[in-house]
């Protein structure tokens, strides 16, 4: 998916289409026209169970990791196991709010110990096999209601693409919680102010100076899934063929690549600008690829490496018009080991 999600629309609080909107909570009377929820420990639970799939959506885009979307949806639970529920009229709003407040703290806590450069990193993906989602992360603990929808949750997930959380990566905690809640989610600015502790007009200010980021990264509306897959196809026949013309005919010339290594495959990271430069680096990454799996990350057409069956790499196309404008790959061992594919979804690998 590109910085602008295909179709994707929200209203802002002048009634102007936004960017990247899921329809929201806010506004709404109660939940299911209950209130006291508190002394029903199994009713609570499922009410947070009901709730688990969009905070679990709001969290990965604050985020931009799975593991981490998935402790800030245990710390929410937490939260509202300590809190006086009967006192909440929209609980559905409340937790919206509650897990981007623990998402704002763990962003501001994230800067000074982040192991990979921001240059390189690519957010953890969410892939799909066949149409089953596999994606990193487990599903909490400590009492926690586990998502009884998993597809739902994975579809709430996925439906945000790379590119656009790499952009997100670029702003400031305070700038991701106002776009992501207001613009994505609908939170009210009224209520986002009291999160970042700022006036509304501030917190206005902030979604839009990153809404502006958002919409100056993107690079253009994508064709549809089946076009897109033939696009990646055509690159990776060419990449296994050494024909560097093909290459450059589905790139754009101002295509970005994006690899992230992790800690372990640190000489891997790089980011490389320009197709001809591009074109090098698939030659030569063909060269070692020894089975490859066709798969979906975050909607959009993938490729997975798989050496000994063992997921190697994982390369990310995005597409506008008809050319691939960035590429993310992922190598990092320690995160591609946590993807979440069975043995036999593996076995599916072709030379």
């Amino acid at each position: 998916m590109t910085g602008r999600e295909r179709g994707d629309r929200t209203v802002d609080a002048e009634g102007d289409a936004g960017v990247h909107g899921e329809v929201g909570v806010h506004g709404e009377v109660g939940v299911h026209g209950e209130v006291g929820v508190h002394g029903d420990e199994e009713l609570l639970a499922r009410r947070f169970d009901a709730d688990r799939g969009r905070l679990r959506a709001v969290a990965y885009r604050m985020l931009g990791s799975l593991s981490e979307a998935e402790d800030a949806v245990q710390e929410t639970w937490l939260k509202l196991h300590r809190a006086d529920a009967d006192a909440v009229r929209n609980l559905s709003a409340w937790l919206t709010t509650v897990v981007g407040r623990v998402c704002l703290d763990m962003l501001r806590s994230r800067g000074s110990r982040r192991e990979s450069p921001l240059e390189y990193y690519v957010p953890d993906p969410v892939v799909r096999v066949g149409g089953a989602a596999a994606t990193t992360g487990t599903s909490g603990g400590g009492g926690a209601p586990a998502a009884t929808d998993p597809e739902r949750a994975a579809e709430l997930t996925e439906s945000v693409g790379l590119a656009l959380l790499v952009v997100l990566e670029t702003l400031s905690p305070a700038e991701r919680l106002a776009f992501v809640l207001h613009d994505m989610f609908a939170v009210p600015f009224d209520e986002l102010a009291e999160v970042v502790d700022r006036s509304p007009a501030a917190t206005r200010q902030l979604a839009s100076r990153a809404r502006r980021r958002v919409r100056d990264a993107s690079p253009g509306p994508a064709p549809d899934p089946r076009r897109r897959r033939e696009i990646a196809d055509a690159f990776l026949t060419a990449a296994n063929g050494g024909d560097f013309k093909g290459l450059l005919a589905v790139l754009d010339p101002d295509v970005v690549l994006r690899a992230d290594g992790g800690r372990l495959m640190a000489a891997t990271s790089q980011v490389v600008r320009g197709a001809r430069a591009v074109v090098s680096q698939a030659l030569a990454y063909s060269r070692f690829r020894k089975a490859a799996l066709r798969v979906v990350a975050n909607g959009e057409p993938a490729v997975l490496s798989v050496v000994d069956g063992r997921p190697a790499a994982l390369m990310v196309f995005t597409i506008a018009g008809d050319r691939i404008v960035a590429l993310h790959v992922l190598a990092d061992p320690e995160r591609l080991t946590t993807l979440g594919l069975t043995e036999e979804e593996l076995s599916r690998a072709e030379p």
